[in-house]
């Protein structure tokens, strides 16, 4: 059996055993940070270590959600996890409430790692499942080139071009069998309309079946639950689309699914607990926000947002809510509850922010549950350095660190060791940093 068939058969095992709710879409990854956090230096997995790994982690995220999270607070209530002899027993996770945050200790400090091989802004950066990151397009000279991070070396390696040039706007989806897939994206203004496959296994890209439909830049791309992939909106020359299209990597077909309400561009998606995607926003600055259900194909509407936006970033939270942070109109940030439909308001972010920033969910360090302190990096105008965090059970924005390089138009992945790779950026940067956020500044 191979590694990737072995993944794919914990997964199903996982998604067959765990029950859907808003902690359980929590507990894989939490346990994979543990995990990593455990053996710091072993984030490239290979024979039976990888085995063992893998199974580990499948049942460390059985455990946290069958026998001992409790639903909602996220407190772990067994006492250790066998993992392979060769590595150390993970320690029972402190309590958020008994334990400051990463955020609010020290807020965390920033250190150069090494710089890509060639300067890039508007390109996409995929976590890849032996914890290496694949950062591809948007290259300044090269714009189907592909590079390599590794967080064991901090180094980077280049990797196999993409058959077309992305220089930027294309999306990036992580699939379930390890593969990612691209899409779309804009050159020149003009819309691409193709999808490609990088597999991390050789090194290559191979085109997908032909589009059911053009995605150009501003499209979103969201994993499905059942490992199809939603991509809806996008400019089409300058009409935005209200079209979603459908990509099945079991068969490696596309088909058009429900159209929007409105057209959508430069919108966010964002996969919910119950498998439902919340649509909002657009590039006319809309309010209206809806859901797309995989299981009829259909969107209907839900809550507005109380602000119009554009350009800006949604985050699921653990508790199953949604933040969405400033944008380029004001500086207000709001929460969306799946669970009535409705939007709040949540504090005002210290910037307002163009639509070329990051925000990224931390893990809490040293345990197996989500802290949920948010990470918003960049894009604030005439000051591409400023950063804040956000703290959900607060509702308050505090400053972090400043980056060390100006940063628009980047990438910002979290990384195995709960640690934050931040890549490239306006004005051709080839530079990255990392972001720890248990450390002093």
């Amino acid at each position: 059996m191979t590694d990737r068939e072995l993944e794919g058969r914990l997964q199903a095992l996982y998604r067959a055993r765990v029950p859907v709710d808003d902690v359980a879409p929590m507990a894989l990854r939490s346990g994979l940070v543990a995990l990593t956090r455990a053996s710091p230096s072993t984030t490239r997995f290979a024979g039976s270590r990888r085995v063992a790994w893998l199974a580990a982690a499948a049942l460390l995220a059985a455990m946290a959600v069958g026998g001992g999270l409790l639903a909602g607070s996220g407190l772990l209530q067994s006492t250790s996890v066998a993992l392979p002899s060769d590595s150390p027993t993970i320690e029972p996770s402190p309590s958020p409430s008994a334990t400051a945050s990463p955020a609010a200790s020290g807020h965390g400090a920033w250190t150069y790692t090494g710089s890509m091989t060639e300067p890039r802004e508007g390109h996409t950066a995929t976590l890849l499942p032996d914890g290496r990151v694949l950062v591809a397009g948007g290259g300044i000279y090269d714009a189907s080139s592909s590079e390599l991070y590794d967080p064991t070396t901090h180094s980077w390696t280049a990797t196999g071009d993409m058959i077309d040039a992305r220089p930027r706007m294309h999306s990036a989806t992580l699939l379930p069998d390890g593969r990612v897939l691209v899409v779309g994206g804009d050159n020149q203004n003009e819309p691409i309309a193709s999808a490609e496959l990088y597999d991390p296994d050789t090194g290559t890209w191979t085109a997908t079946g032909p589009m059911s439909g053009v995605h150009g830049r501003g499209h979103t791309a969201t994993l499905l639950p059942d490992g199809r992939v939603l991509v809806a909106g996008g400019f089409r020359g300058n009409v935005q689309l209200e079209v979603a299209d459908l990509y099945d990597p079991a068969t490696d077909s596309w088909s058009a699914t429900g159209r929007m309400s409105e057209g959508r561009v430069y919108h966010t998606a964002t996969l919910l607990p119950d498998g439902k995607v919340l649509v909002a926003g657009s590039v006319s600055s809309a309010r209206s926000a809806e859901l797309y259900d995989p299981s009829t194909g259909a969107w209907t509407a839900t809550g507005s947002m109380a602000n119009g936006r554009h350009d800006f970033t949604a985050t699921l939270l653990p508790d199953g809510t949604v933040l969405v942070a400033a944008y380029e109109g004001n500086n207000v940030a709001e929460l969306y509850d799946p669970s009535t439909g409705t939007w709040s308001s949540t504090g005002s972010p210290q910037h307002v922010r163009l639509g070329t920033y990051t925000a990224t969910l931390l893990p809490y360090v040293a345990a197996l549950a989500p802290d949920g302190t948010v990470l918003v990096v960049g894009g604030v105008p005439n000051d591409h350095r400023s950063n804040e965090l956000y703290d959900p059970r607060t509702r308050t924005w505090t400053a972090a660190p400043d980056t060390m390089g100006l940063r628009q138009y980047h990438t910002a992945t979290l990384l195995p060791n709960g640690t934050v790779l931040v890549a490239g950026g306006r004005g051709g940067a080839a530079s990255a940093e990392i972001y720890d956020p248990g450390a002093t500044p």
